[in-house]
């Protein structure tokens, strides 16, 4: 069951800042606690805004994605002192190696659900009230193409269920008729692709999309609740950029893996950075449970009455 995304309501600008934040972090922070820090608060935020699909996602899509780059990157990677084995080519197998295969597998599956996260968060409207006004084509070709994959997938679906009620689905037949089957698909996604594209350029060329003096709809304003989160973003961003450059977030994987541990000062850039990956829950939570709160109020009311 999805739930109700209060972070999704503040100002774009605070939720482009926020994922360009944490995005830059969870792939040029590599400390185990910052790494285990975006991907706990990315998965849990995805769990949040999607139910039960994140949890699939991260089972089936995350979770293999760590255990094959914590497996390729050994065979790979022969860097490390601590040298566990020989491997069948010569090439020795280290525990940096394999420690730091898990610790990419983790970078990566964080930048992909804080990417599923934002596709939910930064709709296209959005990106296009960012970035229409500096760079109209760029915006116009960058939206269209994070809201093209779900299109994609959308569609995919709807034709592989109609194929599959006349029997020419990818499941249906032996190996060859397959193949046919799935090429079928292929070619009716390639035509729904390029009319889709041509549709679009058509619907925005008559609506005088990129010409000088054209004025455009906004719903979004600028408000006190949103001037807050900015300088909440701001002090943690800053922090964690001062921090950084001082190397409180230090830590290296080779040849021994070494860096800051658990002093005082890395510890409240841990705490800094955590709150702010939790941002978007934090504020989640604490609305639910005003709501919460207002409903029990109501109800009581009624009752009394």
């Amino acid at each position: 069951m999805k739930n109700t995304d209060t972070f999704s309501s503040f100002h774009p600008v605070i939720s482009f800042l926020f994922f360009g934040l944490v995005l830059v972090f969870s792939m040029f922070v590599t400390h185990p606690v910052c790494v285990a820090i975006t991907l706990g608060s990315s998965v849990a935020y995805s769990v949040y805004l999607k139910g039960r699909g994140a949890v699939r996602l991260a089972l089936a899509g995350l979770l293999p994605l760590i255990l094959l780059t914590a497996l390729i990157n050994p065979a790979l990677n022969h860097e490390g002192a601590t040298i566990l084995r020989y491997l069948p080519t010569g090439n020795p197998l280290t525990l940096e190696s394999m420690i730091y295969g898990v610790a990419a597998g983790a970078i990566l599956a964080a930048v992909v659900s804080w990417f599923s996260c934002y596709n939910a968060v930064m709709t296209s409207d959005k990106f296009i009230y960012l970035f229409g006004r500096v760079i109209p084509a760029m915006s116009l070709v960058l939206s269209m193409s994070l809201r093209f994959i779900p299109k994609f997938n959308a569609q995919i679906k709807i034709v592989s269920n109609a194929q599959r009620c006349v029997g020419r689905d990818v499941s249906n037949g032996s190996v060859w008729q397959r193949m046919k089957n799935a090429f079928t698909i292929l070619s009716i996604m390639l035509t729904w692709c390029l009319e889709n594209a041509i549709d679009t350029s058509d619907s925005m060329r008559s609506r005088g999309y990129g010409l000088p003096g054209r004025t455009a709809f906004s719903i979004y304003h600028f408000d006190g609740r949103d001037k807050a989160a900015l300088l909440y973003l701001v002090a943690c961003g800053t922090y964690l950029i001062v921090g950084w450059a001082n190397s409180g977030l230090r830590w290296r994987y080779f040849p021994t893996t070494k860096g800051v541990g658990a002093q005082g000062y890395p510890v409240s850039l841990y705490i800094v950075y955590a709150a702010l990956c939790l941002m978007p829950l934090i504020i989640d939570l604490a609305a639910d449970r005003k709501w919460a709160s207002i409903r029990a109020s109501v109800g009581e009311v009624k009752a009394d009455a």
